[in-house]
Formats: C-alpha cells, structure tokens, sequence
C-alpha cells in the first residue's frame, strides 16, 4: 500500500496542463512516473521503461499505454484513469510538471531526464513548426478558456517565432533574462531552470532517479541497465541487446508510425516529425562566442552550480547528481 509522503506545494495550469488531475489517480505499489520539461527525452524514457517492463522489443504504441496524465489537451481525465485502472502489468506514466507540483508516494518510482536547455529549445523548435493547423486551433481555445476562467482578457495569437534558429534561441535568452530581472518573478523564476531546480533540489530521494539525454546518447546500453536497477527490474543478459537496439533513436524514428498511431492528426508529418533529430550539441552550429557567454550568464543567475554542470553535460561530466554539494 502506498503512502503519501508530501502533497503538490502548488497547482500549475496552463492552456496545455492541469496538475490538479493528479489528485484523482490512485496509486499503486511500484508505479513510475516520468517527469521530465518538454523535448528532454521524456518519449525515449517511456520507451526504455516500456522495454523493461514488457521485457520485449516489441513494437506497442506505448504513449497509449503510459498516458500523458496532467495533459488538457489529449484525453479526458475519465478516460486516462479508465485506462491505467484496467491495466495489469507495472504501469508507467508520463508528466511535464515540476516535481513540488506532483505528489510523491513512498512505493511510486519517480524518472526525471534533464538535457542542456539550448537543444531542449531547438527540439522545441521543430515541435513548434510541426503542428497542423486544426491542432494549433485546439491549443489556442483552451488558451482562451484558462484566460476566461480567470477573468483575464484572452491574448491574441502570439507573433510568429523566427524561423532562424540563433534567432529563435536568442528570443529565448531575452524571455529568460525578463524573468530574471522581474521585480515579481513567479514561483518558478526562469521557467526551464526553476523546473530544473525542482528535481534536483530533491535528487537525494531514493524513489527519485536522474537520468541525461546526453548519457543516453553516450551510453545507451549502461544507462538502460542503471534505470532496470533502479525499478527493480531484472533483465537477462542474453535479453538486454534486443531491448538496447529497439531503444535506439534510429529504430525508434524508423518504427514511430506504430509506435504513435496518433500522432499525425497532431504533426505535419506524423511520427518523422516528433522524432526529429535526436542530437545533443545542435546548437553550437548556431550561436556565435558571445551568445554562448550570455546563456553561461543566465545560467549562473538562474540555478546553483553542480546543477548547472549536470544539465550541460549529464552524468558523464559532472559526475552523480547525488554526490554534488549543491
């Protein structure tokens, strides 16, 4: 039986995510929640942890079976909790909330992926240009309803981004440094960084694992069996090369049609578009000395040290994030 250790400090909603959602779902012994921000390796986790429970590398359209559940924009919350109730095997699910916004259970296994917040962006980016236009049209009338709710006068639409990549991140350099030089900064400060920090400040739980995008990359295979050792989860050596291979980003983008039967009522191009690139350092191709200098800036502003390093460079790097002093 599960045993709540600390309540949600916070409600967080937006025209995407409501976490009061949360307050409905009933926990059981040896879930996993996968909590990451946007475009930092959330999908490629779920498949990992799909590989390890079903211990098969087979091909499940598993964004169905491990529902995205503080999303507003998909399913009724009816309908997510229908499907995990009915479901057998250890279940797995996915959020894009901060961690002080979840509740945490005692017997709830909790898998955060960090990434350098500027190949984060770029991935969003792609994410941003891929939306059909009927999907773009949902997203801004629950805009215009949480503004409603609110009493808030509804914004038009935003002002389309750059299509320049160095632009498009420099944009998002000034949309930090707002933040940062706000007199009333929100809850979060620099809304990425702050997301960041809600993890790693409670990284020294034994229920909560950090994982990198970049030691993915790296190290599929070792980073694969950290994350079964730390589910509990015993996979037979002669299994693991199988799994490794069904995780890889290659075979992933190749099969992402079955993987995400769904996903072309929400991209121009389906699955191919989700899937993009999948590579760490992208946006050295972009931003020149000087950008690269602003951004170490904001960072140093926005978020201690030891978590600075982690997110540029993961495990690999800067070492545990259990052993770092801050």
């Amino acid at each position: 039986m599960t045993t709540l250790l600390r309540a949600p400090k916070h409600v967080v909603r937006t025209p995407v995510v409501d976490s009061r959602r949360w307050g409905q779902f009933e926990p059981r012994d040896g879930d996993i929640v996968i909590g990451t921000f946007a475009k930092c390796g959330t999908t490629w986790t779920q498949r990992i942890v799909d590989l390890l429970v079903f211990q098969s590398p087979d091909v499940r359209p598993f964004a169905e079976i491990s529902p995205w559940l503080d999303s507003t924009i998909f399913n009724a919350i009816e309908d997510d909790l229908a499907t995990l109730k009915a479901q057998t095997h250890r279940r797995y699910i996915k959020s894009h909330l901060p961690f002080d916004a979840l509740p945490v259970w005692d017997t709830v296994k909790y898998i955060h992926v960090g990434r350098d917040g500027r190949d984060a962006r770029l991935s969003w980016q792609n994410h941003e240009q891929g939306f059909n236009p009927e999907f773009g049209a949902h997203i801004a009338a629950q805009a215009r309803a949480l503004a409603a709710e609110r009493g808030e006068a509804p914004a038009g639409p935003p002002p389309r981004p750059p299509e320049d990549p160095r632009e498009y991140l420099l944009q998002w350099f000034d949309e930090l440094e707002a933040q940062l030089d706000t007199s009333n900064p929100t809850h979060f400060g620099p809304k990425f960084f702050g997301f960041e920090a809600s993890y790693w400040d409670e990284r020294h739980r034994p229920n909560l694992l950090l994982v990198h995008y970049n030691d993915l990359k790296e190290d599929l295979a070792g980073e694969m069996r950290r994350i079964a050792d730390f589910l509990g989860i015993a996979v037979p050596e002669s299994l693991m090369p199988s799994l490794v291979e069904a995780a890889e980003f290659a075979t992933m983008k190749k099969d992402g049609d079955a993987l995400f039967p769904k996903l072309k009522k929400v991209f121009d191009r389906g699955a191919d578009r989700f899937i993009n690139q999948g590579r760490s350092g992208r946006w050295r191709e972009y931003l020149k000395e000087g950008d690269i200098a602003r951004y170490q800036a904001i960072m140093g502003r926005a978020c201690a040290p030891g978590l600075a390093r982690w997110l540029e460079g993961g495990r690999r790097v800067a070492g545990d994030p259990k052993s770092s002093g801050d």
